[in-house]
């Protein structure tokens, strides 16, 4: 199949590996997402009731940077956890404008069940990978993702 951009050869080589980066991504993630979504939640839904489990109580706009979403998206997120008892919204008592989010007995008791089978599925597609190859991924996405920012200009 021809390749549509006609830059130099350097730019072919980058818009190819971005492709396959992307690809890559989209496919694991899409693995993923049909394994956590069989058990009645989303990755994003996951990730919150993960990063609760580890890290304990959190305000909404912590937990929308550490997921890399935006305010309105984590409110979604939360809104639905809530509806089904997952977590629950407390206002501090210092600032009434903070709002901390915890899980609750029966959200604890979810991602306990589930996070552990997330892991496994994880291992089992990351197991194609020896162990130089998964240094060697780790150490290029990192400096690719950190590059990244330092680079973007739109």
């Amino acid at each position: 199949m021809p390749k549509r951009y006609g830059g130099s050869d350097a730019e072919k080589l980058q818009i190819d590996a971005y492709v396959k980066m992307m690809r890559c991504a989209d496919t694991v993630q899409n693995q993923l997402a049909r394994n956590v979504e069989a058990h009645g939640i989303t990755l994003s839904q996951l990730g919150v009731l993960e990063i609760l489990l580890h890290h304990g109580e959190q305000n909404q706009k912590t937990l929308a940077q550490k997921m890399l979403r935006s305010g309105a998206n984590m409110t979604t997120i939360i809104d639905n956890l809530e509806k089904r008892g997952i977590v629950a919204r407390t206002r501090s008592g210092d600032d009434r404008r903070q709002i901390r989010i915890t899980l609750t007995a029966a959200g604890k008791k979810l991602i306990e069940e589930l996070f552990p089978l997330h892991l496994q599925n994880i291992f089992r597609m990351m197991s194609v990978l020896s162990a130089e190859e998964l240094e060697i991924y780790a150490r290029l996405s990192r400096k690719l993702g950190l590059g990244a920012k330092e680079k973007m200009t739109l």
